[in-house]
């Protein structure tokens, strides 16, 4: 990854650390920082913990962690420091304190003393009479003196942004181009929650106008947030962002990504096996195009990173692509690498027949679970599939006499024992190799029988072509 030197764009990833990342979040991280760093720029990390009651330590210690396993190291943020600190927004109240005095200041805040019934109800009968739900402005014009009273008696209030009549927000989406919006569309919006937190309208503006933030890249259910953030930065003469919308994930029903799709967190392709090297390939691609068919590595994908490749229709989550780069992954992995990958799925193999186990199948595996597969089927007792059945039941007896009677000429041997069987029994092609795979591994397909047979060795051999006879 090229030095980060002086920055001339900074991007930023400012998760809430209310649950696990899922696919979308790790997206959205992966891109600003492959932007950052395709221009020698710099990647920041922002903790948006403002949901006191949703918000939790244990998932922003965990999704640090989880950037870091992916290689997504920033350059600015929790852990590293940097000169706009604090980065966690639960450690910036007074930060917006005094943004909240300027807005107030300036007629552009007003306390909103209206309870949830109300507002409900308010959303109701504008939804019943075919109008578009939004704040009606109730209290936009309780007098001042009137609203101090009411805050000095402890009446329960927000503060709301008083968005200006009559005016047109405009800007330039990074990915869907020129956009509008009609402020007298939007109605005057919460800024500061009963409780005193900021909302996310506010707190996320301002806090990358101060951390000097120059791209924000989100999805594009966040499209109708921008005005308002807009309207805020504006309103307290604050440097705005380039904002770039991506199109959201689906999965194959076309409905955005959820639960029901699967394993969609990083955590659930993580306890699948799945390599960092796969999930970012795979990630970088959805929804992005690259110049190169292969598989690249963070200074590679940050190099071909290119925001002019994104593109505006909804991303497809396919598994088997996943996959693809998965398989890709695993050929490139060091055989020490691929061995703690493996782990316990190699219980049922000598260790010191691990190294060898794993060279035997690893074009064979996909997954732990696979590796336990076949550890299983050539270290345990084979649980024999149907089609390995009818190959065994269709096989003539002399076909495994004959194997058993080679044998001993043949240790380690599969090439000179398979020659000399077929010989000796008068089989040849698939009527010799077919049968004798299944009677060895239980299946009729798997790594090849010349890396297996020596694995086994002659006694276990000895011992399945035994069984196989017996089953015949």
């Amino acid at each position: 990854m090229r030095a980060m030197s002086k920055a001339i764009v900074k991007t930023r990833f400012a998760p809430s650390p209310t649950g696990q990342l899922h696919l979308g979040n790790l997206r959205t991280a992966l891109f600003s920082a492959l932007h950052a760093w395709s221009v020698g720029g710099n990647f920041l990390l922002r903790i948006e913990d403002t949901d006191a009651e949703r918000s939790q330590a244990a998932y922003t210690q965990a999704l640090q962690a989880d950037l870091h396993w992916l290689g997504l190291h920033w350059q600015e943020g929790p852990e590293v420091g940097g000169p706009a600190g604090p980065y966690l927004q639960s450690e910036r109240a007074a930060v917006y304190a005094g943004y909240y005095r300027q807005l107030r200041a300036g007629g552009q805040a007003y306390p909103c003393f209206c309870t949830q019934e109300q507002l409900a109800a308010t959303r109701a009968a504008q939804r019943a009479s075919g109008r578009p739900p939004r704040y009606p402005g109730t209290c936009a014009h309780v007098s001042a003196d009137e609203a101090a009273a009411r805050v000095s008696a402890g009446e329960p209030h927000t503060l709301r942004f008083r968005v200006p009549a009559g005016e047109l927000i405009e800007f330039d989406d990074l990915v869907r181009g020129p956009q509008a919006f009609r402020s007298d569309d939007i109605g005057d919006f919460v800024i500061r929650r009963t409780d005193g937190t900021p909302a996310f309208f506010f707190c996320n503006a301002v806090d990358d106008a101060l951390m000097g933030v120059t791209h924000v890249w989100r999805g594009e259910d966040h499209i109708s947030n921008t005005p308002r953030q807009l309207l805020i930065l504006r309103a307290l003469g604050l440097r705005e962002p380039r904002y770039g919308h991506m199109a959201l994930i689906v999965g194959d029903d076309g409905a955005p990504l959820s639960k029901r799709h699967g394993a969609m967190s990083l955590d659930g392709l993580r306890e699948l096996g799945y390599l960092p090297l796969a999930i970012t390939n795979y990630l970088a691609r959805l929804g992005h195009s690259y110049a190169e068919d292969g598989l690249l590595d963070m200074q590679a994908l940050a190099a071909g990173f290119d925001p002019a490749r994104l593109g505006k229709a909804a991303a497809r989550f396919d598994r088997t692509q996943l996959d693809h780069w998965q398989r890709l992954a695993l050929a490139a992995t060091a055989d020490a690498d691929l061995a703690h990958w493996a782990g316990a799925a190699c219980a049922a193999v000598p260790e010191a027949r691990r190294g060898e186990f794993l060279a035997a199948v690893r074009d064979n595996v996909l997954l732990p679970e696979d590796v336990r597969f076949w550890a299983q089927a050539l270290f345990a007792e084979p649980a024999f599939e149907p089609a390995a059945q009818s190959e065994l039941a269709a096989a003539p007896v002399a076909l495994f006499e004959a194997a058993l009677q080679c044998l001993p000429a043949h240790d380690g041997d599969f090439r000179g024992w398979t020659k000399a069987v077929g010989a000796a029994a008068g089989v040849k092609g698939r009527a010799l190799f077919m049968p004798l795979r299944a009677a060895l591994t239980g299946h009729t397909h798997g790594p090849e029988m010349a890396r297996v047979f020596p694995l086994l060795g002659q006694q276990r051999v000895a011992q399945r072509l035994r069984a196989a006879l017996a089953r015949i």
